[in-house]
């Protein structure tokens, strides 16, 4: 049975092909791409050799079997993905800017990506982690709550919950997705937010309040705060470390933050220190940003152990 579980959307992305072309003029794309949050993160899991599997849907298409050959060939347990012959696999569309932005274009919310429904409880048996990604939330209400049932049974079975907020204003359409949020946040033991989530989430002005804000939830164990080119900064109750990037040439940054959240969570189930896990997932981030595509970066146990010698 899995380790770790998620439960979101899987879809596949349709990139720009270089940066400054907006998405409302013609231009070369490349792509389709396996692609989705939750995807990305549990397949980092799935290389790093840990039992792993992922709750969603895909339509009977070309696009699904895009995103479903590549998570089984890595190892992720499928057998929880809704297969829909109505409707088609959902698709994101993205462009880049020379100051580092984004510009997404989602078709998800009619699509087989956010249909799928809390599972059994014998699916479940085993879990360590439940991995839940904010803009799975996002994406459609009924969805959201389905996934709130999900953590909740994992949970039950003795699962830390690990949430990434992963905010996309794109898919902001209804602020009361907010209350979703509040709720997995009260369930949180490894939150793993940007420093504008943090700030959004807590409705506090400075990172310091933020952090003392946050650990006032007696669920929260740790807390991995992501800073882009500036590392990351990891707290728990008793300690503060800090881990910066790993150099490599950039050539895509989609996806490496869920990198990040997949090694972080390997680290953590293979008993590592805060800190070792903080490099590995900095690891698998930079890895996968020296690779065009949203889960195309050489991700393994030995390819970030090679990078977190070359630079100790």
């Amino acid at each position: 049975m899995a380790e770790v579980w998620t439960m979101g959307e899987i879809v596949v992305e349709i990139m720009r092909a270089q940066e400054e072309v907006p998405l409302n003029v013609p231009g070369l794309f490349r792509g389709p791409f396996p692609s989705g949050a939750p995807a990305i993160c549990i397949d980092t899991v799935a290389r790093l050799g840990h039992k792993a599997g992922i709750i969603g849907g895909v339509g009977k298409d070309d696009f699904g079997k895009c995103v479903l050959d590549r998570l089984k060939k890595d190892g992720v347990d499928c057998s929880q993905v809704l297969e829909s012959t109505t409707s088609s696999t959902g698709t994101t569309f993205v462009t880049y800017f020379a100051d580092g932005s984004r510009r997404f274009i989602f078709h998800m919310g009619n699509t087989p990506a956010v249909e799928p429904k809390a599972p059994e409880a014998d699916v479940l048996r085993g879990i360590r982690y439940f991995h839940i990604m904010g803009c799975s939330l996002m994406a459609k209400k009924e969805f959201a709550q389905e996934i709130l049932k999900t953590m909740h049974l994992a949970i039950s079975q003795g699962a830390k919950v690990s949430f990434d907020p992963n905010i996309r204003k794109e898919l902001l359409t209804d602020k009361s997705v907010f209350e979703i949020i509040n709720e997995v946040v009260k369930n949180t033991n490894v939150f793993l937010p940007g420093a504008g989530e943090l700030l959004s989430i807590t409705g506090k002005e400075t990172i310091g309040e933020a952090v003392k804000a946050g650990f006032e939830n007696p669920n929260l164990e740790i807390l991995a705060l992501k800073n882009g080119s500036k590392g990351c900064t990891i707290y728990t109750r008793n300690e503060v470390d800090q881990v910066g990037v790993y150099p490599v040439e950039q050539v895509d940054a989609t996806g490496a933050g869920d990198c990040f959240d997949g090694a972080f969570i390997s680290g953590l189930l293979e008993g590592k220190t805060i800190k070792q896990a903080a490099q590995m997932a900095a690891a698998a981030g930079a890895l996968n940003a020296a690779a065009f595509g949203p889960m195309e970066g050489k991700i393994s146990q030995e390819s970030i152990q090679e990078m977190i010698d070359a630079n100790a």
